[in-house]
């Protein structure tokens, strides 16, 4: 299954899920990403660690071709990119539930795009969130958004603030932070990566969540949302999450 705007990483038959995978860029840049796009590679571990651990939910994994390498202000451009690509791509396979996990500008992108119906929850990955963002259409979503401390690129002060407005507008929220890490995510690679996966897994599918987590999404409008580090979201045994139920279409 390929597109001008995606590339699928696993297609199986039946899918009961789509994860789609947003990464990073530049605040203005109209040229277009090159081959060897380095945000979009570190994107690849990602996408296995998704791929394997939501393997019972049989998803479809993908990540946005950009058409541009920047955000280019009002353009939106990552923005329009991953909205056409989950259209295409639920009307390839049908309306299955959707996790966006983005990173720097594709957290931006992702934070947008989960205005879809399909959209369950984003996974946002040192995400660039400016003062200002809209939050009004994350209200019944969730959102789990990870972020170094001393991120000298994107700001994580301006995550923990995104997250306060969006619980104040209905959205579940929690942060995580990973101290000792950096805004390329290569520093605590393997964290990030499993985090990310076992996050995405949680939002599809709410028994594979965390508890620490899940207590953190329910947790009421007028609080500060809690900040966990990843110490405090352990692995969930595989035999511990019941399979997803059937009704039919193959769909958790």
């Amino acid at each position: 299954m390929d597109h001008p705007r995606y590339v699928t990483h696993a297609s199986p038959t039946g899918p009961g899920a789509l994860v789609l995978l947003l990464h990073g860029g530049r605040s203005g840049a109209l040229e277009p990403p090159t081959r060897w796009n380095l945000p979009g590679l570190r994107m690849r571990p990602f996408a296995r660690a998704i791929a394997r651990e939501c393997a019972r939910l049989r998803p479809v994994v993908a990540h946005v071709r950009y058409r541009h390498r920047g955000w280019n202000g009002e353009r939106a451009d990552a923005l329009q990119d991953a909205e056409e690509a989950l259209r295409a791509l639920l009307a390839a396979i049908g309306e299955v539930p959707v996790v966006l996990v983005g990173h720097s500008m594709g957290g931006r992108a992702a934070l947008r795009a989960a205005a879809h119906p399909a959209v369950r929850g984003v996974v946002g990955l040192a995400p660039w969130c400016p003062p200002g963002e809209p939050v009004a259409h994350l209200a019944g979503k969730r959102l789990v958004l990870l972020h170094d401390r001393d991120d000298g690129v994107t700001d994580p002060h301006g995550t923990w603030a995104l997250l306060d407005r969006a619980r104040d507008a209905g959205a579940g929220a929690c942060g995580v932070v990973l101290a000792g890490s950096d805004h390329a995510m290569l520093r605590r690679a393997g964290t990030w990566h499993t985090l990310a996966a076992r996050l995405a897994h949680g939002l599809l599918l709410p028994a594979a969540l965390p508890g620490p987590v899940s207590a953190a999404l329910a947790a009421s409008a007028g609080r500060p949302p809690e900040l966990l580090t990843p110490a405090r979201i352990p692995a969930v045994p595989a035999a511990a999450v019941p399979a997803p139920r059937q009704d039919g279409s193959g769909r958790p």
